[in-house]
C-alpha cells in the first residue's frame, strides 16, 4: 500500500519591500514521504520571495500555487498561472537534471532552480554548461545551515511572517526567526 503525504497548514504573512507587495497567503502544502521538512521550507521560502509576481507580472489576475513537485516529475514545485492558465513561471526544489529544466523552460514564460543542499556547487558544476542556451532560466542557491534552521520550523500548522528586503528573506514563527540569503548561480 503507497504512503500518503502529509498535510501541512501555513499562514504566510508577506512583506516584500523590495517590490511593494505586501499580502497574507493561506498555503495547504501536501509533503511526499520521500521528502523532508527542509525541502518542504524550501518550497515555501520559493514561493515567499516570488510572491510580488502575482501583481508585477499578472497584474493579481493569477494562481500562484505549489505544484504535485515531487508526486509528479512533470509538474513543478510551485507554480504561477496567469488568467488563462498559461504557466509564467516554473520552480523547482533542488537539484533538478538537465533535460527536465529545459523541457520547463519551454513550458514556461521564466523557470527558476532553488537548491539548497550543501554540494550544490558540485551539481552545478556537472550542470551549468548544459544549460547556457536558456535565456529564461535563473539558478539559486540557498545556505544549507539556514535552510536546516527552516527544517526546524516545520509544523503542520504554522504562522509565518517573510520580510523579503535587499534580496534576502526573514523567516519568522514568532520563536525563531531565520535569514535567508540565495546566491544567483545563473
Amino acid at each position: 500500500m503507497a504512503l500518503k503525504s502529509t498535510i501541512y497548514k501555513a499562514n504566510v504573512s508577506i512583506a516584500d519591500i523590495d517590490h511593494g507587495y505586501y499580502a497574507d497567503h493561506a498555503l495547504t502544502l501536501a509533503r511526499h514521504p520521500s521528502e523532508t521538512d527542509e525541502r518542504m521550507m524550501v518550497r515555501l521560502v520559493a514561493l515567499a520571495i516570488n510572491a510580488y509576481k502575482l501583481q508585477s507580472v499578472c497584474q493579481g489576475d493569477a494562481t500562484l500555487a505549489f505544484g504535485a513537485g515531487m508526486s509528479d516529475p512533470d509538474e513543478p514545485d510551485v507554480v504561477l498561472r496567469d488568467f488563462t492558465q498559461a504557466c509564467q513561471m516554473w520552480i523547482e526544489v533542488g537539484q533538478p537534471e538537465d533535460k527536465p529544466i529545459i523541457k520547463a523552460c519551454g513550458k514556461s514564460t521564466e523557470v527558476m532552480v532553488y537548491s539548497f543542499n550543501h554540494a550544490t556547487p558540485i551539481w552545478w558544476k556537472g550542470i551549468e554548461s548544459k544549460l547556457t542556451r536558456a535565456r529564461n532560466l535563473s539558478v539559486w542557491q540557498l545556505p544549507s545551515g539556514a535552510t536546516q534552521e527552516l527544517a526546524a520550523m516545520a509544523q503542520r500548522s504554522m504562522q509565518l511572517q517573510a520580510t523579503v528586503q535587499e534580496g534576502s528573506v526573514m523567516i519568522s514563527d514568532g520563536q525563531s526567526t531565520v535569514n535567508v540569503e540565495p546566491v544567483r548561480l545563473m
